[in-house]
């Protein structure tokens, strides 16, 4: 019997997910039994609810990083990535609020902080670095294209709330930030709530002008 993809990605994410909470339901437990056999330590009803409420959020609003992909542009005789798309999905079907998301990028010497611009569109035939969209977004902030959005969550109400929504985060770097081939960059992912996702992206030789990033 053949499984199809769709059904893999799904199952590994259940599974994943449901390692995290087999955890996480340890870690609340080992808590819980502290408290109680622990005279010393003081917590209310109120503060172990709070435990929860923010391991569950944490477990709730991981996102998975896909793939890092950059352009190369030709500046003088130089070439630099100007454009950087990051493609992420939920790692389980639950409301993540994109709305307050941040990003910081660092690049060794300077960090600089980027919010959500609130522009999101599908990709529909447009090419990913050639979308219309770019043209809205600025340097100090961030937008999404959509690939895969069934009820148009991310679009109509900035949620990612399944695991199959698959959008990438684009961004157009400043100009102390372009990139050559060697640069290394860190962008750090950073919600409301949750975890926050870190990854480290560097430019390879511009053998293309579309680039897969290594992170």
């Amino acid at each position: 019997m053949k499984i199809k993809s769709d059904d893999m990605n799904n199952r590994a994410a259940t599974g994943i997910a449901t390692v995290i909470l087999i955890a996480s339901f340890i870690i609340i437990t080992a808590t819980a039994a502290s408290v109680l056999f622990d005279d010393n330590i003081n917590v209310s009803t109120e503060d172990y609810e709070n435990i929860i409420k923010e391991t569950v959020d944490e477990i709730s609003t991981y996102i998975q990083i896909k793939e890092a992909l950059g352009k190369y542009y030709q500046i003088d005789e130089n070439q630099y990535i100007q454009k950087i798309a990051i493609l992420i999905k939920p790692l389980i079907s639950n409301n993540i609020d994109i709305s307050n998301l941040m990003i910081k990028i660092n690049n060794g010497n300077q960090v600089k902080f980027i919010s959500y611009s609130e522009k999101s569109e599908l990709i529909k035939s447009s090419s990913l670095f050639e979308h219309p969209i770019w043209d809205a977004i600025q340097q100090d902030n961030f937008g999404f294209i959509v690939t895969t959005d069934k009820d148009r969550s991310l679009i109509d109400y900035n949620t990612l709330n399944s695991n199959t929504d698959l959008a990438y985060i684009i961004i157009k770097l400043p100009e102390d930030f372009f990139m050559i081939s060697g640069d290394t960059l860190i962008i750090n992912l950073i919600p409301s709530t949750g975890i926050i996702k870190t990854i480290t992206v560097q430019a390879p030789m511009p053998m293309t002008k579309v680039v897969s990033l290594i992170y």
